[in-house]
């Protein structure tokens, strides 16, 4: 028995979900561009593994994460499908690149000619992606001088081949075009000046894949909305097909109790009761899960009723307040559907400042993932 699932804590990935969010994103494409899933930060607390299985068999051609233990880990499950590193890596490991065919990211000639200067034979050529800064202002060449270099550099050092080129869009989710336009005409400028182009020119996240015309390229990567959250409310308010939330976070009642009147709840006595017999049901969840401090008053669902969060959560257990009594054993919904009603990881983001991103990758490794279609 896997020690994580006494707990009765856990979170629930609908695969299906997934696939039926990539299906959608390819029928609604005006082209044959390849879909890239993006599955850095554990396919944004999804579960990599599980998450890319489920977009190759939707035909997705390349997988997307951050850093190289995130590439590297997932090179250990999938043999054949190419993955790339979007971030910046250490030149240390161009040689692990190079055996586990790994695609990399090359967004500076310093950082080219350090690698080309260590590394000046293997024993088959890394594939890389040119990064283009079109305004996004964190890793890339800027202009037509540092592009055609490092192109250039690429073409001349035998260890490395150039496999794409791509850029990153700042403001794809906005209703105001004015930066993205910006960013576009900056992009095709740049890859127009480009004496060969590579197999895979790529710019389109999934905010500017949903929304946007004439920038699918040769491929698109899809983000947030693989997972069937939203990268912005404007996004939210044009979308062009139906996405359907992966994960649902549940867990059981494990105590419950009555108050008198006066009687507090919580760290901090912050909350009290305001009237004799208010049902209090403890919760086996708590911020060390990913259900932050901030939480407080966030309602939850238990027999398809809402219900709030009530004195502070803890690290392991939160309480909330009940209509009347529901028993030890009664599942509780705090993210996701319960019969009529549903509680989205937005409302989550809302009440803390945040967005739907952060909510997602915040679920920690100690809610167990439990995968189904």
């Amino acid at each position: 028995m896997n020690m994580t699932h006494f707990r009765p804590t856990t979170a629930r990935v609908d695969l299906t979900a997934i696939q039926k969010n990539i299906e959608g994103l390819r029928n609604h494409l005006h082209t044959d561009a390849e879909i890239i899933a993006v599955v850095k930060a554990n396919a944004y607390g999804h579960g990599d593994v599980e998450v890319s299985k489920a977009a190759i068999e939707a035909g997705v051609t390349m997988l997307a994460v951050a850093t190289p233990d995130e590439a590297l880990h997932l090179r250990e499950v999938f043999s054949e499908t190419p993955i790339l590193v979007l971030g910046a890596v250490p030149i240390s490991f161009v040689s692990f690149a190079a055996k586990e065919h790994i695609t990399l990211t090359v967004f500076s000639m310093d950082w080219l000619e350090a690698a080309s200067e260590q590394f000046s034979t293997l024993d088959v050529p890394v594939k890389v992606h040119m990064k283009i800064d079109s305004g996004m202002g964190r890793i890339g060449v800027r202009n037509e001088h540092e592009m055609l270099t490092l192109y250039h550099g690429i073409q001349s050092s035998p260890q490395f081949e150039l496999d794409g080129i791509f850029t990153h869009f700042a403001t794809a989710d906005e209703e105001d075009s004015t930066y993205y336009d910006q960013q576009k005409d900056v992009f095709i400028h740049l890859v127009n000046q480009l004496p060969t182009k590579p197999r895979l020119v790529h710019a389109a996240n999934t905010a500017a894949s949903l929304l946007k015309n004439h920038v699918e390229f040769d491929a698109v990567r899809f983000g947030i909305s693989m997972y069937g959250l939203l990268p912005s409310t404007y996004v939210g308010e044009h979308l062009p097909f139906t996405i359907h939330p992966a994960l649902q976070l549940e867990t059981e009642i494990v105590h419950v109790k009555q108050l008198k009147k006066g009687e507090h709840v919580g760290y901090g006595a912050t909350y009290e009761a305001q009237e004799d017999g208010e049902w209090i049901a403890t919760l086996p969840i708590g911020y060390a899960d990913g259900v932050l401090r901030g939480l407080q008053g966030q309602e939850v669902l238990v027999g398809g009723i809402r219900v709030p969060i009530v004195g502070r959560i803890c690290m392991d257990q939160l309480m909330i307040r009940l209509p009347f009594h529901f028993p030890v054993g009664e599942k509780v919904v705090l993210i996701g559907k319960q019969e009529k009603e549903q509680i989205t990881m937005q409302e989550w983001a809302d009440r803390l400042h945040t967005i739907p991103y952060e909510v997602a990758c915040i679920l920690t490794a100690r809610v167990p993932r439990v995968y189904y279609k």
